[in-house]
């Protein structure tokens, strides 16, 4: 097998203006700028964009011009692009489709489900694209059946890579509160390399007698993510077709600064005032300061009494403060508690709403804390079902 080399990359997140900034949609757009810097620097003959290059189905006009100069200059290196949707993405309906197949009929980019059998081959290597299927549910419906219609072929003499932005069901790779979109089982066999998107933060790992790599995204796209070091993969494939991997770091991401920390006990004035110190301490020029505000206020205070308008002007050097509440009220007494479970005459969902309703009449009026206890109440039900759509359905209903 001939040498060569690939670029993996993925969670782009183009046209992003994270808190409403314009500012930060430069950002996203800049670092993109880079990755095609460096890609071209390094000669690699292949791009592979494992999804979420937009961060909306349908891209405004500026967003798509930066992305279409940029796959122009990849194009006129002579490296192709192959990519696939992301959840962010991918075709929102059948009939608008997803921007990426303009893209592919322009010749900027290779949207591999688009084509025949989902693939693309050169002398080197086999490349096999799935697309996103939005949710859980319907990659388990879908999925099956795209398989089914463009069966993967993995060529033994060839470095096979599929191509896929999904979460898989593996505990290393899935963050607590993201949904896992498919099983391991679930990815056909055959491959040497499963280029991955969805997943932030870098991963790489061995799977299915070949490597399962998640490249991680490319900008700061949730403060939580704040301290993954941001960058993409080189794959550089030797004639026995063993990858060697590098991980090449992006240096124009913005930087952030979490100031997370604990108030228990503290009055919202003393919380207000503790935090704006906090922030001018610790803020630098340009950067983005998250302080992440936690505990459990004392009786009789609400979250409501925190100025969070002090909290954001605090930044005098900082691009923007943006505060985030994970502050508690005072739990509901023991005696509350025990007086709504305490009556054996009293079935659980009467009991369950009594209890809502004690918790959100804190910081609700009546008829606001009614409603909200008995969507709860509704709730309970399907979330212990795991019926998924039954939960969406309610929670759409309420809104």
């Amino acid at each position: 097998m001939k040498p060569f080399s690939f670029v993996h990359a993925a969670d782009l997140h183009l046209g992003y203006a994270q808190y409403n900034l314009d500012v930060r949609r430069r950002d996203f757009n800049s670092v993109f700028g880079e990755l095609v810097d460096k890609t071209i620097e390094l000669e690699p003959d292949l791009m592979i964009l494992a999804g979420d290059i937009f961060e909306h189905a349908r891209p405004s006009n500026s967003t798509l011009e930066v992305a279409i100069i940029n796959f122009r200059r990849l194009r006129d290196a002579g490296i192709p692009v192959l990519a696939v949707d992301g959840s962010h993405d991918s075709a929102p309906n059948v009939i608008t489709s997803t921007i990426l197949n303009p893209l592919d009929s322009a010749g900027l980019i290779w949207y591999l489900p688009r084509h025949e059998g989902a693939s693309w081959r050169n002398e080197s290597c086999y490349v096999y694209g799935i697309p996103n299927f939005r949710t859980a549910r319907k990659t388990q419906e879908e999925l099956p059946a795209f398989l089914e219609k463009n069966k993967p072929a993995p060529d033994p003499s060839l470095f096979n890579i599929l191509v896929f932005h999904m979460a898989l069901d593996i505990p290393a790779i899935k963050p607590p509160k993201m949904e896992a979109e498919a099983s391991p089982e679930s990815l056909p066999e055959g491959f040497n390399y499963y280029a991955g998107g969805h997943i932030h933060k870098p991963y790489k790992s061995r799977f299915k007698n070949g490597l399962l790599v998640y490249s991680g995204g490319t900008e700061t796209a949730s403060y939580d993510e704040a301290k993954t070091k941001k960058g993409f993969y080189h794959v550089k494939v030797n004639k026995n077709g063993k990858p060697k991997l590098e991980r090449i770091r992006l240096e124009t991401p913005r930087k952030f600064i979490i100031l997370e920390q604990t108030y228990t006990g503290l009055t919202p004035s003393k919380i207000t005032e503790a935090v704006v110190q906090r922030i001018k301490e610790s803020e630098e020029p340009e950067a983005i300061v998250v302080p992440v505000i936690k505990g459990v206020l004392p009786a009789e205070a609400g979250r409501g009494e925190i100025d969070l308008a002090q909290i954001r002007n605090a930044g005098e050097k900082a691009l923007f403060v943006h505060p985030v509440l994970r502050l508690r009220e005072t739990e509901i007494s023991e005696e509350i508690i025990r007086s709504i479970f305490g009556g054996d005459m009293k079935d659980m969902k009467t009991k369950s709403f009594e209890y809502f309703f004690e918790i959100f009449s804190e910081s609700y009026k009546r008829e606001e804390s009614e409603k909200i206890a008995r969507l709860a109440v509704d709730l309970l039900g399907p979330l212990v079902a795991k019926r998924e759509t039954k939960v969406k359905e309610k929670l759409e209903e309420f809104l």
